[in-house]
Order: structure tokens, then sequence, then C-alpha cells
């Protein structure tokens, strides 16, 4: 007989260590070091750097030998979460992330962000609103950005506060409004004032609006960002790692440069013949972030477009400059977490992971996608969700979403359910994998309701009842002891529970006494099942009308229910229901 794994194991992702399985196959935990949660390195992927955050502080600061803490210059005010990390001070904003992820303690949270592995993007400004501060960083739980924003053709600021919104009771943990047309400070602000979570931007879009890009200059830049940051913007995409010196490498790529602002700060380095203006002002944009508390989110200006551009040379010389501008900007006391891919086969991802930890020191990857296929519009929130998975196992600390829409237009509401949703079974299932304690809690909570046939248990566990219930009912509207997709006499699960040797759904706190006729569709599964188009609308009709008062109950027992019918009887409501 084959034995269990032979190698150390992850932490286990369940409280209680339930079920059988010998638990994560990902690194030992880590916290507090550069392999916090990691997955094992393939042969040949780059090593961590052996730099932290610590290695670049400010002038005129020393780290005290015994307590492990800064010492700034007399008179000095900390303004970060980074600065006060670095001073030993918990802040309110680690507390309350602590709270939030209980495998983390306010000292390890504080630890992290002092090492630059860990941000809280949380806007002194924005703190004043309803801002819940969360952390982005590797020893964290992987959160998942929404994109959203207005179009000059499409969109306006009541439809993106709807989005921000919808977005959030999809558990988006950011969104960021990349608005590019209507009013946009009209929109950034009430986004802003109606947000729990942290909001960025991409502030170039703001910078050229009435202008050529042409035109713009250093004192612009410098007053947009004050500008939102005022507003209280938590972090800004700053395409600053874009050079001169990349653009030659991207002359042959099949779709050149794909990042808005990457592209528009290239063609003013063309048409200037200087240095990228983002770049060559780092300092002095690095002083307004600081004053706000903004958190750098370094963008990938040249990040591919397609499989074909994936992991070529204008992507990794970007990355190298991003390392750089990190260092930069944690001397400027600034917190920061870098931007990345974009589009890349499947079996790039991991190094691509890894040689971000290496050159930007551990700082927090934020990921698009990656989309591991470029063939499939209208479903890139799965070719991408595929990409994002591995990339979250291998490093990433916060994914952004994909939609249905995107390459095709800009997302409307149903799309930004599609791509939360794609996006948080990609975190979810990288957090499992990778050991965080607690996140397999309830999918082990689920697995037994469904193991007992408890359907109301199951729904009720579920990411999104409404769909779960709807797609049910949508072939059998009662609870019986064995599924739709089997029927009564292939129904595993039914057969196993009733096997005496097998705890398999014998969970006394899921045990229900009596089959019954579920609850009528609300309003919303009953716009789910209208949408698949499979049900006639007097089916509909039906579903939608039923109350408790006219179900058809018999002594107390629905005559479908196989416990309480025959099996000839059973197998005729399987016949009945076309299954």
């Amino acid at each position: 007989m084959i034995g269990l794994p032979q190698r150390p194991l992850g932490q286990n992702p369940s409280t209680n260590a339930q079920g059988t399985t010998p638990g994560s196959f990902a690194n030992p935990p880590d916290i507090g070091g550069v392999r916090a949660f990691s997955s094992p390195d393939t042969p040949g992927m780059p090593e961590p750097s052996d730099k932290t955050a610590w290695d670049f502080m400010p002038s005129g600061w020393v780290r005290d030998a015994e307590t492990g803490f800064a010492v700034a210059p007399d008179g000095f005010e900390p303004l970060t979460q980074l600065e006060h990390a670095r001073l030993g001070i918990l802040t309110p904003e680690m507390r309350r992330v602590a709270e939030r992820e209980s495998h983390l303690t306010p000292e390890l949270v504080r630890d992290e962000i002092a090492a630059g592995r860990m941000v809280i993007p949380a806007n002194r400004i924005h703190l004043q609103h309803k801002l819940d501060p969360m952390a982005i960083g590797r020893a964290s739980q992987t959160k998942v950005n929404a994109n959203m924003g207005a179009s000059p053709i499409s969109s306006g600021t009541g439809e993106e506060v709807e989005k921000l919104q919808w977005a959030e009771r999809w558990q988006a943990d950011t969104v960021m409004d990349l608005s590019t047309g209507g009013d946009l400070d009209k929109t950034r602000v009430a986004i802003i004032q109606n947000s729990t979570v942290p909001i960025g931007t991409v502030p170039i879009y703001s910078m050229i609006l009435g202008r050529q890009i042409e035109d713009l200059d250093d004192a612009t830049i410098l007053e947009q960002l004050e500008h939102q940051a005022k507003q209280g913007v938590d972090y800004f995409t700053i395409h600053a790692g874009v050079l001169q010196e990349h653009l030659p490498w991207v002359q042959k790529r099949l779709i050149g440069i794909v990042s808005r602002g990457g592209s528009l700060l290239a063609k003013w380095m063309i048409h200037h013949g200087k240095q990228n203006p983002m770049n060559t002002l780092w300092d002095d944009i690095c002083g307004v972030l600081r004053r706000y508390d903004v958190t750098f989110s370094i963008g990938d200006g040249l990040r591919p477009g397609g499989l074909a551009d994936a992991s070529d040379a204008a992507q990794l010389g970007e990355l190298e400059a991003l390392g750089e501008l990190t260092e930069r900007a944690w001397r400027n006391g600034c917190q920061v977490m870098i931007e990345g891919p974009g589009h890349m086969p499947f079996d790039q991802i991991e190094y691509n992971m890894k040689l971000q930890r290496r050159l930007c020191h551990g700082a927090p990857f934020y990921v698009l996608g990656p989309l591991v296929t470029d063939i499939f519009p209208g479903y890139d929130h799965i070719t991408s969700a595929i990409g994002a998975t591995a990339a979250a196992y291998h490093g990433a600390s916060m994914l952004c979403y994909v939609t249905p829409k995107e390459h095709l237009g800009l997302p409307k509401r149903d799309d930004v359910k599609q791509g939360c949703i794609a996006y948080k079974i990609a975190a979810h299932a990288a957090d499992i994998a990778l050991g965080i304690p607690g996140t397999r809690d309830r999918d082990d909570e689920l697995t037994k309701a469904r193991a007992a046939l408890n359907w109301e248990k199951h729904f009720e566990l579920s990411f999104d009842p409404d769909t779960a219930r709807a797609y049910h009912d949508e072939d059998l509207d009662v609870d019986t002891d064995f599924c739709a997709m089997c029927g009564h006499d292939w129904c595993s699960v039914r057969i196993s529970k009733e096997i005496v040797q097998f705890v398999s759904g014998k969970e006394e706190s899921y045990a229900w006494d009596k089959p019954k006729i579920s609850q009528a569709l609300s309003d919303e599964q009953k716009e789910i099942l209208e949408k698949r188009g499979v049900l006639s609308p007097e089916e509909l009709h039906r579903l939608a009308s039923k109350t408790l008062d006219n179900m058809s109950e018999q002594a107390g027992k629905a005559a479908c229910h196989s416990d309480v019918a025959s099996d000839d009887e059973a197998r005729e409501l399987q016949g009945a229901t076309g299954e």
C-alpha cells in the first residue's frame, strides 16, 4: 500500500483537521519569514531576496539591536503604517486587520508591514468615512480587487456607486476606479465616501483630461496626485518603471503596450526624448503619498497583452526597475505593492511570481489574472481565474479580477458579479492549498451538509445561495434524500449515508427529520432561471408563486420523498421531473 506523503506538509487549512486528507502540500508556514505561506519551489526558481524594507530606511534612522525596532531622528512624526511599524507602534488599523484574520496577531501584522511584505491601504482621509481596514500580503489571505469606472461612452456616477456596492456584496476586497469619462471628480468622491473597502485609481487618467499627453508636465502630475490624495484615494497605480531604454524591446511585440498608462507615457517619452516623468519625479511623488499614507501600487506598464509577448525582455526589464523604485519608496516611508501580468502561459506563472519576490524583496504582488489563453473572449473571467489560482499559490497577494466583458466592453452589474465570484474561487482555492489556518472550515461544513443531504444548510453555506437554490429547484423543487443529478437509485451520497460503518451523512447537527417542498423562488432566483432560459414561463410562475400555505404535503410529509415513499413512487417523481 502506498503510504502518506513522505515530505514535510504545510499547515492543515481545517481548524480541527476534519476529514482524512493529510493536510496542505505547501511549505510549512513561516509567518515572519520570507516564505510565510508559500509553494515549494520547482527546481530552478529564483530564491527569495535576502533584503527587506528594513534594509532601505531613511537617512538618519537606526535599528535598535535590543528591541529590533527603529529609532527616528528627534522630532520625527510618523504618518504611514510603514513608519509606525518600523517604530514598533501598533496602530488601530493593524489591530483591525488582526481581528479580521484570526491567524494573525497585531504584532505579526506590524512586523510584516515593517518588513515591507504587507500593506494596509488606508488613506488618512478615507479613514474618516466608512473604510474598514484590510491587509494585502502573503501572510494574510489572498485578496481580490474589482475594477470599475465610467468611460466616455458608457456609465456614470450613479451606476458606478451601484457597481461599487454590488462588488462589496460579492466580497471584493478593494475596488479600483478606472473612470476615463464623465465627471471623474464627482464619481471618485462618491465612490470613496460610500466604500468600506480601499479605493485605488490610476491618476494619469485625470492628468490628461483636457490636454494631450505630450503637454503633461511635472506640476500637473504633482497637483493631480495631491488632489486625489486629499479626496481619500487609498492606493495609486503609478507607471514609473516604463523607461526609455525599454521601448526598443516592445517594437516586435504582437500587441505592443496594452497598459493605458504605459502607452501614454511611452508616447510622452518618444515625443520629448526624455525619461519617464513619473520616474524622475519619484521622490517628490513619495512625498505626496507619504503625507496621506497612500499606498504605491507600482504599475506594470509593459505587462504582456498576449501569450506571445509573455516573460519578454520588456516585461522583465520593467520588473527590475520596479524593484529599484520599491527601495526608493521604502526609504521615503511609503507602503508599496507591485503590479504584475497580464497574459501568460500557465507554465511561466511560478517563475514570474518568484522572480518578483526576489527583485522586489517580498513586497506584495498584485496581479491581473494572468490569462492563460487568448482565444476565449466572453469567458476571460475563467481563463484568468485559472492563472490567478496558480499566481496566488506561487506568491501573489492580491488578484485583480477579470470579467466576461474583458477585451469587449465596460463591465455591467452581472459582469461584476461573475468577475468577483470567479476570483473569490481562485483566491480561496489558493489559500486552502497554502494551508492558511481555518480557510477550509466552511468547505468542511458544506461537505457535511451535502453528506447529510441537508439542502437548506447546503445552500446557506454556499457562496451564492440564490444561484445554488435556483439551479436545484429548476430540476426538482423538493428537498429529497437524493439529488436530481443522480436520481434515487444511483445517488452515491444516499447510499454512503445508509452504510452503517460509514460516518458520512451522520453528523447530528445536520440531521433533518422530514422532506419538504422548497420555498417560492425569490426575485433574484427567478431572474437567474429566466436568464438560463430552460424553464417555460408557466413553470417559472409556478416556482415563484408557491407559498407555505399551498405546499402539497400530505400528513406533514412530502409524498415524493424516498424515506417515506416507496422506491416506485420515488422513480415516478424522477420520471415526472424529466430525470
